[in-house]
């Protein structure tokens, strides 16, 4: 009866059209002072203990780095060295688009972020060569969502925060399934381009090409920086993070120059917006995960299933369905936040791996980036394209129902996430 009376609260303040993080806030706030006998120094102290992880403080690090290489040329860079590689195939310059996102996503973790970045610079392109707006415009929404699935990633943090499974497993976990969908995705663009015969770019030379990487390897680099650093145990995953940062800054500074000194202190300004509002959310996603745990709703929901005769698969196929329709109305830090502590539980006892639903989790989100009402990446898309929300998700759907294929594959193939941390004795 309290599980109805919490979510009802919760949908209710949500159809009302307010913040996430407020009517997360507001629900657990009504139910501690009017159904429950829990003190509210408990409260405070859960609260306090609740954030207190050093993994939270990746979150602002990775969003300050991507920030730096958003609006410091290294994405403009990185573009050029991808239409070098692939520009003459099929479809080319859509082709370098889910090249250049994959690079991207590799550097900045976050998904609005690579679609801006790679967005703004390449669909212009595309356009003024002769791609049909529509075509663009799918290739960069859908390709934008590799930045949350490929290390590192802003929202396998938050899983970890939500979870305790370590954030080292899981972004080396995310790598394979990474390069799986970016395959995929490359896989689309190149036959929908080849059937409607779109435009071929001139084949570059070698002498081109290195040329290209060359201009563009500070900001590959740093792919080395994250991801070497956190596998040779240099540094964690936290420490990564500030690295990148700080690398970012260096790259975006001083090595292209693309950003003047006096442009940082804005870019500081809106990276603290940013982490702040997901902080937010964090705080409160946390309380309302202590009141789930209270009221025995995750417990409860084990049991009820284990109960039931439902197994490993019948309970994937329903978390599958449950994050894709919660995609619908809210964005993914608030779906992992609140789903996570509840299902979480449930898969550990029906021995499904922490990392792999972490990775479960992930892609799931990134489908929900790109479908409407409330698809981040269509709505970043919207106001680069000047395409109708509509519009957008027509274009979106030949990628999006490849993305849904793939969901499955992760979904009931647990060594293409798992495989990587192995090898590697993380996990």
């Amino acid at each position: 009866m309290n599980s109805l009376v919490i979510f009802g609260l919760l949908a209710a303040l949500m159809l009302t059209g307010m913040p996430i993080s407020i009517s997360l806030g507001l629900t657990v706030l009504t139910f501690l002072l009017t159904m429950t006998q829990v003190p509210l120094e408990s409260v405070a102290l859960k609260l306090f203990t609740g954030i207190e992880k050093f993994e939270i403080m990746a979150i602002p690090f990775f969003i300050l780095a991507g920030n730096f290489l958003t609006h410091g040329g290294v994405a403009k860079r990185m573009i050029h060295f991808a239409t070098s590689m692939v520009g003459h195939l099929h479809g080319g310059l859509g082709l370098a688009g889910v090249l250049a996102c994959a690079l991207f996503a590799a550097v900045s973790g976050s998904s609005p972020a690579c679609v801006v970045a790679i967005g703004s610079i390449l669909l212009p392109a595309m356009v003024k060569a002769g791609y049909p707006r529509n075509f663009g415009a799918g290739v960069i929404t859908t390709s934008g969502a590799l930045g949350i699935l490929i290390p590192p990633s802003i929202c396998m943090v938050m899983y970890s925060v939500a979870t305790n499974t370590s954030v080292g497993a899981l972004f080396m976990a995310g790598v394979v399934p990474g390069l799986a969908l970016a395959a995929t995705l490359f896989g689309v663009t190149w036959y929908r381009a080849r059937k409607y015969n779109y435009p071929r770019q001139p084949k570059a030379s070698w002498g081109e090409r290195w040329t290209a990487f060359r201009q563009s390897v500070w900001g590959l680099l740093l792919i080395v920086v994250v991801m070497g650093g956190i596998y040779s145990g240099i540094f964690t995953p936290t420490e990564a993070a500030a690295m990148s940062a700080a690398y970012a800054f260096i790259c975006a500074v001083f090595i292209y120059g693309d950003m003047r000194l006096r442009d940082v202190p804005k870019v500081l300004l809106n990276s603290a917006n940013m982490s702040a509002m997901l902080l937010y959310i964090i705080t409160n996603a946390v309380l309302f995960s202590f009141i789930m745990t209270n009221e025995n709703i995750p417990q409860s929901l084990a049991e009820w299933i284990l109960g039931n005769g439902l197994g490993p698969i019948a309970f994937l196929l329903a978390v599958n369905v449950i994050l894709l329709v919660a995609g619908n109305f809210m964005e993914p830090s608030s779906i992992v936040l609140i789903f996570a502590p509840i299902l979480f539980p449930v898969a550990v006892k029906l021995g499904i791996d922490p990392v792999h639903f972490g990775i479960l989790m992930t892609v799931n989100m990134e489908v929900g980036m790109c479908h409407p009402p409330v698809g981040l990446n269509l709505y970043v898309a919207s106001g680069i394209t000047k395409m109708g929300i509509t519009e957008l998700t027509v274009a979106v759907w030949p990628w999006l129902l490849a993305m849904l294929g793939f969901l499955v594959v992760v979904t009931y193939w647990p060594g293409l996430s798992l495989w990587f941390p192995r090898y590697l004795g993380m996990i």
